[in-house]
């Protein structure tokens, strides 16, 4: 909820905390930062961490302080589940979001009313930003259900006041027919699919420059400049870059306003800490480091110094549109083997856990990425065991089985190739299993 003072302008949904001076938005930072920690001492998790070390919310008396808390990592939260880092009143709880299918536990979000609404205003300040504007209408053609890019949005564009289209993924004819039909003018899309929804256009013989969509919100996957770019010339929208993750509420953690130089991370819903991901020291403003998030607006689970493993930087200088929250580069890479297709992220264990349910396979595997027709797709390469390759019936039902369980665990579906023993690389040292050669990796 905005106050009177946090009322929309013409340029700016919360105009006082989005232009707030630097000072007094880092003092603002500290106060929510020991009201952070007074909710993590509740939890299992940070309640014996931060108690063993002694640390409190009068530990806290500036930014320098947070140092004293120890990074939580992705593992900690699996360790955890579901609810070990729970602060807040389960009884208060209103909804919970988990990543996709990992090897274990995956990781879960808990979030009460004030933690929803947060983060709708977060997406609501970053659609605005844009010139998206109550008289718009909002197309939605991500997942809805434990991923967040679905309902993250919905609530946001509801929260501006939009007209909402919860589309949902696929079914390209069906969104255009939506977009023509409804008169969208925003659209949320990962980008490879923003891409296909082009080519789909240009299939039904229809041009989009002759709808009202004037608007494209990506993410949730890798994109290079000239990926975004090519977008923009196809679809004829500007298409503007975000960053999420489920760990942090979802997307709208950072946002490109209308300069598209940067994504602007919300200093007064997180703190951003750049280190280095070998020494796990800060680095300076514009150095490439690894991105480290504290979450400052959450009452029900809060996470403190969260590794992100994303490799980013701090964009220095100032921004000409007028905020005064930093902004970060695109993301360049990770500091762990996870990789991103189609918006889901994937880890090569999941893969392993499937592959080492089949008796026939060999122990060697490798997962290529590539980019063909503008389409990002996975292949996995699997080495038989002793098993004679001319048995087709068997060698066909096996892989149909293969890739029914991975689309299972990984939500997507990969190509499966069972190949013979000994016809893949073998790398000294640490095995390479992912093989990544889409289009500006």
């Amino acid at each position: 909820m905005k106050s009177e003072s946090q009322q929309p302008t013409q340029e700016y949904w919360q105009p006082e905390l989005e232009t707030m001076p630097r000072p007094q938005l880092e003092q603002l930072q500290v106060e929510k930062l020991r009201k952070t920690i007074e909710i993590c001492l509740k939890s299992p998790f940070y309640g014996k961490r931060l108690g063993e070390l002694g640390i409190t919310p009068e530990s806290i008396n500036s930014l320098d302080d947070l140092r004293k808390i120890p990074f939580t990592t992705k593992q900690d939260l699996r360790d955890n589940y579901p609810f070990g880092l729970v602060g807040g009143n389960l009884d208060d709880a209103i909804r919970i979001h988990s990543t996709s299918g990992t090897t274990g536990n995956p990781c879960v979000v808990v979030y009460s009313r004030h933690d929803i609404e947060s983060w709708a205003n977060m997406i609501a300040r970053n659609m605005y930003m844009v010139g998206c504007r109550k008289s718009d209408v909002f197309q939605n053609s991500s997942g809805y259900g434990m991923f967040t890019g679905g309902l993250g949005f919905q609530y946001g564009a509801e929260a501006l006041g939009a007209t909402t289209v919860p589309a949902a993924a696929g079914n390209s004819k069906r969104q255009i027919k939506f977009i023509r039909d409804f008169g969208t003018t925003c659209l949320h899309a990962i980008p490879s699919y923003a891409i296909r929804l082009a080519e789909v256009f240009r299939e039904e013989g229809v041009d989009p420059r002759s709808t009202k969509l004037h608007t494209l919100f990506i993410g949730a996957e890798p994109h290079t400049e000239e990926q975004r770019q090519r977008i923009e010339r196809m679809l004829g929208v500007k298409a503007y870059n975000s960053f999420g993750m489920t760990e942090m509420n979802g997307p709208g953690v950072a946002f490109e306003c209308k300069e598209q130089d940067g994504m602007h991370l919300w200093e007064d819903n997180y703190i951003i800490e750049i280190v280095d991901p070998d020494t796990l020291e800060p680095v300076p403003d514009g150095q490439m480091g690894e991105m480290v998030l504290t979450t400052l607006d959450r009452t029900m689970m809060p996470i403190l110094r969260y590794r992100t493993r994303d490799l980013t930087r701090i964009i220095p200088g100032e921004c000409k549109c007028g905020r005064t929250h930093r902004r970060i580069d695109r993301i360049k890479g990770r500091t762990d083997d996870m990789f991103i297709i189609k918006g889901v992220n994937v880890f090569p264990m999941q893969v392993e856990k499937i592959l080492v349910q089949y008796p026939g396979l060999g122990s060697n595997y490798l997962i290529t990425l590539d980019t063909v027709d503008d389409n990002d797709i996975m292949t996995v390469e699997v080495e038989l065991d002793d098993m004679n390759t001319d048995v087709y019936p068997e060698l066909q039902r096996m892989t149909k089985d293969i890739q029914r369980a991975l689309k299972d665990e990984i939500l997507l579906t990969p190509h499966v190739r069972l190949v013979k023993k000994g016809s893949l690389p073998v790398s000294e040292g640490k095995a390479v299993r992912v093989k990544d050669l889409r289009a500006g990796r």
